[in-house]
């Protein structure tokens, strides 16, 4: 007899809403600012859309202002903790190149409208990207939002300098701390693991 668990697979997906509204966004992305505005108006509307937590991500080749891919956070409504925006981002960027090293393609960026969370953190590590832009400090995810970033380095930007990762850090962060003060408005869930937050 087969057995159940092994023979189910999970597929993450973004909300049927992306695709268009990407396709739509009038604006140029040839800055990080400019690129920075798009990963916001996503976080934005995923958060209108009722699909996912306030947070988005671009892949992009910043010489040529080319879009590989984008991601939201969908981890409620797709039952998966790791899909985060920066990660739906990332295996989208991957799937879409053909390669799990994205630094054997070009020289990628990924703009993510808040600092990454210890996964995604590693996982930008692993996934060759060259540069990070990013809106909302860590600091800023927790106190507005209340989310768990978990233990992240002291100098994270200096790690990922040490593995050639560079950092552009308070992109437009006043727009996207709007979007997490929206979200902690709209009384949505704020999803860490019990596990997480554990007391001694």
């Amino acid at each position: 007899m087969e057995d159940k668990n092994t023979s189910r697979h999970k597929t993450l997906h973004l909300p049927a809403w992306v695709a268009p509204f990407v396709e739509a966004w009038p604006n140029p992305l040839t800055t990080p600012q400019e690129r920075m505005r798009l990963a916001i108006a996503l976080s934005a509307e995923n958060l209108a859309q009722g699909t996912g937590g306030p947070f988005a991500s671009l892949v992009s080749d910043p010489v040529a202002g080319q879009l590989i891919a984008v991601g939201v956070n969908v981890v409620v409504p797709q039952h998966a903790s790791l899909a985060h925006g920066e990660m739906m981002a990332i295996v989208l960027a991957q799937d879409s190149l053909g390669t799990h090293d994205l630094a054997s393609v070009k020289a990628l960026e990924l703009v993510t409208t808040s600092q990454p969370c210890l996964q995604c953190y590693g996982a930008v590590i692993w996934s060759g990207l060259r540069k990070v832009v990013v809106g909302a400090r860590g600091s800023d995810v927790e106190e507005i939002a209340g989310f768990d970033e978990g233990p992240m380095p002291s100098d994270w930007v200096g790690e990922w300098a040490k593995r050639g990762i560079t950092a552009e850090v308070d992109v437009l962060r006043s727009e996207a701390c709007a979007v997490l003060h929206a979200y902690k408005a709209s009384g949505s869930l704020v999803y860490n693991s019990t596990g997480s937050l554990a007391q001694d």
